[in-house]
């Protein structure tokens, strides 16, 4: 089977399947057969050892995106399933990835059985400074699974509200920021 239907039947995005290939992280044995033909040697099963203990992440900005949360937790269960992996810690959350301070997030993070951290999108981990996190893995042996390398727009316009929302309630008071933040976010749209 070549490396996108692979991919695809696995629930991880292709781009993030070649990237585990090039840094030798694919849980599957796999070899390039042509200069764009990656084979992948399905009937060969991974060993829990070959992806460690898995640690799935999945974080929505506010309750009314609860349902996302569980769709998020079962995608990452699904591909953990598939991919033979030994889950050690399952984390979720309500909070802003613009939020440092997530208690769920960070105690997945300090757990040393968590030898992989699994999040459907990098912007789950965290809107910015997600680099530092994946270079802080790796220097310590573990490393960060993105099932879709794609970002979510939703949450990304939820975020701009909250940061213009922070901004505004600093020049203009707290009663009248979120519908300053609002109406500027319109603006910047729009024009």
């Amino acid at each position: 089977m070549n490396l996108t239907e692979w991919a695809k039947a696995q629930g991880v995005h292709p781009q993030t399947a070649y990237r585990w290939f090039r840094e030798g992280t694919l849980p599957v044995p796999a070899q390039r057969v042509g200069p764009r033909t990656i084979l992948v040697n399905v009937e060969v099963n991974a060993a829990p050892e070959a992806v460690g203990g898995l640690g799935l992440y999945a974080r929505v900005s506010s309750h009314d995106q609860k349902a996302d949360l569980e769709r998020q937790v079962a995608r990452l269960t699904r591909w953990a399933a598939h991919a033979g992996g030994r889950v050690v810690r399952v984390e979720s959350e309500i909070a802003s990835g613009m939020n440092g301070a997530r208690s769920k997030a960070k105690r997945l993070l300090a757990d040393p059985a968590v030898t992989t951290v699994v999040v459907e999108h990098k912007d789950r981990l965290g809107r910015m400074n997600v680099e530092l996190v994946e270079a802080a893995l790796s220097a310590t042996g573990r490393r960060l699974v993105v099932l879709d390398d794609g970002e979510v727009e939703d949450d990304l316009v939820r975020d701009m509200v909250e940061v213009l929302t922070s901004f505004c309630a600093r020049l203009y008071g707290r009663r009248s920021a979120k519908n300053r933040a609002r109406k500027a976010l319109e603006a910047a749209r729009h024009g």
